[in-house]
């Protein structure tokens, strides 16, 4: 009887434990906690979300400590990359395609950044690109965007780039910005915010007395969608994960939570973001970035959701030029959640 009383005890133990288990809630799996993330991406709409996400403290209960690095031009985006500076990257989605086709280990999580790009001119009576030929332009980020969407759309309408156009490189869309202002150029293609910066620049006091009125000229957005025959957005830049960051599943979904979060935070609240952007770099202003968030064409869609989109855009750039893209175009597992 003794032995019976113990074997029924074991089984009465085992049966608990196994309903314990059936029974208690299910705790989803927490990323084990990280020393440092680094967050990178260059000071536009993209990166607003990142910014937000530093300074409010959205991943605090994962990381020790999180910052933001920006980058200014796409050389020095590529060795960040290259070199595994940071664990989440904001990048133009063909740099992102690019940079994996040539051995980097990056995955795109998300397209957030539509199209931010307008034509910038002194003169208020040109409506399309046909209209800006024989003109000089300030073109930022030789052979990348925007200089791409440029060309795909001048040649789209028949236009030469190198006959049609003087097209004037410079480093960065707040470089071309500067030359506006300072009456060095009459016309620049440019990135939100340079956009609106430089319209509030030019209409406050006392820069108004030196630098030329300026108007928002052609939207490439909506060139894009008349020309290609689809909707006037553009896959233009996203966030990438590299580096250990992109073997940890249970971060990447709390990374992409709080981004889409605080993306909704930046269009909801348009000032307080202004504010908080323009604190890090001096050429921008609260009201211009402000402005730019206004007008600007951002969205929280997947990689898996963007795939159709950015299938179109890469087949786009490599029929042009395939080393914009690496060659070839992404495979599946470039793109975050394939199966």
């Amino acid at each position: 009887m003794p032995v019976m009383r113990q074997m029924l005890q074991l089984l009465g133990g085992c049966l608990l434990a196994v309903a314990a288990v059936f029974s208690g809630p299910v705790q989803a799996e927490s990323p084990a906690r990280i020393p440092k993330i680094v967050l990178a991406g260059p000071f536009a709409a993209v990166s607003y979300p990142l910014i937000h996400m530093v300074d409010s403290g959205a991943l605090k209960d994962i990381a020790d400590s999180v910052e933001f690095t920006p980058w200014k031009d796409p050389d020095q985006l590529r060795v960040l990359a290259i070199e595994g500076k940071a664990d989440f990257v904001a990048m133009p989605t063909n740099v992102a395609a690019n940079l994996y086709n040539r051995g980097v280990k990056l995955q795109l999580l998300n397209v957030s950044t539509w199209g931010v790009l307008w034509m910038v001119s002194r003169e208020n009576n040109l409506k399309t690109l046909a209209d800006f030929k024989g003109k000089e332009i300030a073109m930022p980020f030789r052979a990348d965007m925007p200089d791409i969407i440029f060309q795909a759309l001048a040649e789209k309408q028949g236009l030469d780039v190198k006959r049609d156009f003087k097209l004037r490189y410079v480093a960065s869309p707040l470089d071309a910005m500067q030359l506006l202002i300072t009456r060095r150029v009459d016309h620049a293609l440019l990135s939100e915010p340079a956009v609106s910066t430089a319209l509030r620049k030019t209409r406050s006091f006392p820069v108004s007395v030196i630098a030329p009125e300026l108007y928002r000229s052609v939207d490439l957005q909506q060139e894009w969608g008349r020309l290609m025959q689809r909707e006037a957005r553009i896959p233009q830049a996203g966030i990438t994960v590299l580096g250990k960051a992109a073997l940890n599943d249970a971060l990447i979904e709390k990374f992409q939570k709080a981004y889409e979060k605080s993306l909704k935070w930046c269009e909801d609240n348009a000032d307080a973001c202004g504010a908080m952007v323009a604190k890090r770099v001096e050429m921008l202003t609260p009201e211009g970035v402000a402005d730019s968030i206004r007008v600007d064409n951002t969205r929280f869609v997947t990689a898996q959701d963007a795939k159709a989109e950015l299938g179109f855009f890469f087949n786009l750039l490599h029929t042009r030029q395939p080393a914009l893209i690496g060659g070839k175009l992404p495979p599946d597992g470039f793109y975050y959640g394939a199966r």
